[in-house]
């Protein structure tokens, strides 16, 4: 055989991802399959973590294909690099007052597809985005008539300061502990636009704990529940809720926006889109717009958001002991947090002569719907008479103005 041919055969089979394949990435793609295992086949929300799991797949694939350069040869360059980064170091690119600013006579590198879609998580564009929408599909009259639940909800973001004084505790820095903890709302927007603004490099760690944990509702909630209630608690039929006015579902999202937004500048960009959207559903005078924001626009940006967060845990990122730790308080925060909101629905339980059945406290978290369809699963496990789906409502939107007014406190406090 000719020695030239097997020298080209030697050549091929050494350029291929299968030669250049470390154990790193291999470790990132079996995560990768898990998740989307659990996307696919358990159907733990599969709308964020196929995405996810999707763009993590991607991105730890060696040699995944971006953009090359212009008017020239395609070159070999990941999909989350930025136009500043090629294989041999150098740039093409120089910044200037935040412009970029092409050397003449070098032909123009342009980053990844992932790069650029990136840039929403970045700048903080997707996650307020995602609650305009969230907010065109949130019902709030639960928690409009039935205002005590706010309480719940707020309860419910008890883990996101007790995980913030444990990570200063193991020596992260104030905003990376900020960043941390924020992860115990159960609300991945909000924990993207808050990381985004205090600790970007924990973008991919902390995405995936918060969209991951989202998913696992099911599987972490229950047994909190049950250790924290006994079953006549679990068995409290509560009563049915008064109708709430037209008038008021369209007062509400004003009034919080005003409140809110006056106590706390910094979250305006969620909570001001997430009542937008909400004022889009309950005026009934923008109809279109409110289709739009709760089905073409979301799942657009939903879409984005999912594959280029799973792209930010690329094996080089995040086979790091921090992420291992924050992976861990993650699951922490989101315990503390559900027990917060049980042990309250137990005070009252108590202080309402067994009128309250404490297992809407564990809605507080902000994972909408799922937290208050697992009330709803374990109340009838022991009562299958039991309706709390309706009740688990009000702590479950209020768990999700909690966050984002969490995140606009850690956020007023550490930017």
């Amino acid at each position: 055989m000719d020695i030239n041919f097997v020298e080209a055969l030697k050549g091929l089979a050494l350029s291929t991802g299968f030669a250049m394949i470390t154990w790193q990435q291999l470790v990132m793609l079996g995560i990768s399959f898990i998740l989307l295992y659990l996307a696919l086949v358990k159907q733990f929300e599969p709308l964020l973590l196929l995405p996810i799991a999707f763009g993590m797949l991607l991105v730890n694939l060696p040699m995944a294909m971006g953009s090359g350069l212009m008017d020239g040869p395609v070159s070999t360059l990941r999909m989350m690099n930025s136009p500043l980064e090629l294989a041999n170091g150098e740039h093409l690119f120089e910044l200037t007052d935040g412009l970029n600013s092409l050397y003449l006579g070098l032909k123009t590198q342009v980053g990844g597809l992932f790069y650029y879609l990136y840039q929403g998580v970045k700048l903080g564009i997707y996650p307020p985005l995602i609650f305009m929408g969230v907010g065109a599909m949130t019902d709030f009259g639960p928690l409009i008539a039935n205002p005590k639940t706010f309480l719940l909800g707020a309860a419910a973001q008890l883990g996101i300061f007790f995980v913030f004084i444990v990570a200063l505790l193991l020596d992260f820095d104030v905003r990376e502990a900020a960043s941390t903890a924020i992860i115990g709302g159960a609300d991945g927007p909000t924990a993207l636009y808050l990381t985004a603004k205090l600790a970007p490099h924990l973008l991919g760690p902390i995405a995936i704990a918060a969209y991951s944990y989202m998913a696992l509702v099911p599987i972490i909630q229950p047994p909190i529940m049950r250790l924290l209630t006994t079953k006549e608690m679990r068995m409290v039929q509560m009563d049915q809720m008064r109708e709430v006015s037209k008038t008021e579902k369209i007062i509400f999202p004003i009034a919080v926006t005003v409140i809110v937004v006056l106590l706390l500048p910094d979250a305006a960009p969620l909570i001001g889109m997430l009542m937008l959207g909400n004022l889009f559903r309950e005026s009934g005078v923008v109809a279109r717009l409110s289709d739009t924001v709760q089905n073409a626009l979301i799942n657009i940006i939903t879409i984005f958001l999912g594959v280029t967060v799973g792209a930010t845990a690329s094996a080089e990122t995040f086979l790091d002991p921090k992420t291992l730790k924050i992976i861990i308080m993650g699951l922490v925060a989101f315990g503390v947090g559900t027990a917060g909101g049980v042990l309250l629905g137990v005070a009252m339980y108590y202080a309402t002569g067994k009128k309250v059945n404490p297992l809407i406290g564990s809605a507080g978290v902000s994972a909408v719907p799922m937290a208050a369809r697992v009330s709803q699963i374990v109340g009838q496990k022991d009562n299958p008479k039991n309706f709390l789906l309706m009740h688990a409502m009000g702590p479950n939107v209020a768990g999700v103005i909690g966050s984002a007014v969490a995140a606009g406190v850690l956020l007023n406090l550490f930017k």
